[in-house]
């Protein structure tokens, strides 16, 4: 059975958020849990409670243990993109893209 937590709107670039999703893909999902908690930054986190969100979905609506979970699917996608400007030379503007991401992991017992 799968059981899956999505997050969305994270304040970061999904290329940054996939270095810390592909560490935990196909991992035990305890054993990923222990691996985020040592590493550094926000986004390991925020990867975290994301894993940590699929895990008590598992166990409170499926009725699964977490010791049998598996990471099956690790992923972050792009979300919408703030569009801003800044003022550059001779009156022109250069852009400036605020990028977000949503993650989702599903977990399965198989």
């Amino acid at each position: 059975m799968e059981v899956q937590a999505i997050t969305k709107n994270i304040n970061t670039s999904a290329q940054k958020m996939r270095e810390v999703v592909r560490q935990i893909q196909g991992m035990p999902a305890l054993k990923a849990s222990a691996v985020l908690a040592f590493m550094p930054g926000k986004r390991a986190a925020i990867v975290a409670k994301t894993l940590k969100s699929a895990i008590a979905n598992a166990e409170n609506n499926n009725s699964l243990k977490p010791e049998a979970l598996n990471v099956k699917l690790a992923v972050a996608g792009n979300a919408q993109t703030f569009k801003r400007f800044q003022p550059k030379a001779r009156g022109s503007a250069g852009p400036i893209l605020r990028r977000h991401c949503h993650v989702k992991i599903v977990l399965s017992d198989e």
